[in-house]
């Protein structure tokens, strides 16, 4: 569980959502990439923890999805106030849940005991998404009447480094002691499979996996 500076640190989250600053191009971007993989799977009710902006909450809802939000913050005024590490739901409520850059504004230790609550009210799929820093070249190449090429390439060698908590973030993929093979290893060991991760191509700060329960 939080200790109280911790649980401090978690609510200051909720701070920039509004601001200019946050909303950029690029995380944009990693919306669309958050609506298309909850669309995609079809799903009848969606649990969307940690609501931001409700940017993707009310675009989901426009598309008719039943959408059922939680946060830790009450002054975003999602529809349960409660946090990821005790979701206030029975087993399976949820065809979909949705998980998008938070678990990295909790402590590590309690990265296995989030996903294992998610697993527990999830029916069948999750879409999560993780910052990512690990070092990585983008490729954009457009010629006539040839299609687009866009492509990560990830650095071969690439240097980490320790992570000190920032205010925000207690860990990042790609820093020391969180390589990506650690992360998707406790991904599994909660009790998914992963079937796709990716970063998205305008903010390859965003990780994306999307799990099915096995």
């Amino acid at each position: 569980m939080l200790n109280n500076n911790e649980k401090g640190n978690f609510l200051q989250k909720a701070v920039p959502y509004f601001s200019t600053e946050y909303d950029s191009k690029e995380r944009f971007c990693s919306y669309w990439h958050q609506i298309n993989e909850v669309v995609s799977l079809n799903p009848k009710k969606v649990l969307e923890i940690g609501i931001g902006n409700r940017f993707v909450t009310k675009y989901l809802q426009a598309k008719k999805i039943n959408i059922t939000t939680i946060d830790v913050a009450r002054s975003l005024q999602p529809d349960i106030v409660g946090s990821v590490l005790a979701i206030p739901f029975y087993d399976e409520s949820f065809d979909v849940v949705a998980c998008y850059q938070l678990l990295e504004h909790l402590p590590y230790r309690n990265f296995q005991k989030a996903l294992r609550e998610i697993f527990r009210v999830s029916q069948r799929h999750v879409t999560l998404s993780l910052p990512d820093v690990t070092t990585v070249y983008r490729f954009n190449i457009e010629l006539p009447r040839i299609r687009p090429i866009k492509k990560l390439i990830s650095h071969p060698f690439p240097r980490s480094s320790v992570h000190n908590f920032d205010g925000e973030h207690y860990w990042l993929i790609g820093k020391t002691s969180y390589p990506l093979k650690k992360i998707i290893n406790d991904i599994n060991e909660a009790g998914f499979q992963i079937l796709k991760t990716y970063r998205v191509f305008e903010w390859y700060y965003h990780r994306f996996f999307i799990l099915r329960k096995y």
